[in-house]
């Protein structure tokens, strides 16, 4: 749970060697002492979580040269299910507060007697996870995913050639390290 003493701190030099602005959440522990939300790994998501982030995902705003999640009430992030498989209000506003809790969707403010929420990881962290947690049912192995991958199609060779082209950039990174 994030302490009463949340600071909001910019880190400068990660803006300038990515052209970007980087905002870095700091809270207080039970022992009052800050820590760094990035060191933390994402957290793991139930199908549902993942859904109501896709929601917060796909409504994604560029304002100015930083990217953030669109603002969304807990009745607009439900209005988004499709009618065949839309859970209760309650399930949506419940999940959501515990999204809130393991700091995976943010409180932005309140408007009237509702809230806005926004997505606090990223795609990115989020899949990740998932992907981190999948490979670790196969002992951490790629080799059995892969080749599911690769026999049931979903795996082309214009696939296998960028992970290559990725693979080739980042061992050429180790070796100027």
């Amino acid at each position: 749970m994030l302490g009463a003493a949340a600071v909001i701190a910019v880190l400068p030099e990660a803006a300038a060697s990515f052209g970007e602005l980087f905002l870095t959440f700091y809270y207080t522990d039970s022992n009052n002492s800050y820590v760094d939300r990035r060191s933390m790994a994402a957290p793991k998501l139930s199908k549902l979580e993942f859904q109501i982030m896709e929601v917060l995902w796909k409504k994604v705003t560029r304002a100015g040269d930083a990217t953030s999640s669109q603002e969304m009430s807990i009745r607009e992030i439900l209005d988004s299910f499709s009618d065949r498989r839309k859970p209760a209000y309650t399930t949506i506003q419940t999940t959501v507060y515990r999204m809130e809790a393991k700091g995976v969707v943010r409180r932005v403010r309140k408007v009237g007697n509702f809230h806005l929420f926004a997505a606090a990881i990223t795609r990115d962290a989020a899949q990740r996870r998932l992907i981190d947690d999948m490979l670790a049912l196969f002992g951490g192995r790629p080799q059995p995913v892969m080749a599911h991958l690769v026999e049931t199609g979903k795996l082309t060779l214009d696939d296998v050639k960028d992970a290559e082209a990725t693979l080739r950039k980042l061992s050429g990174k180790e070796k100027r390290s």
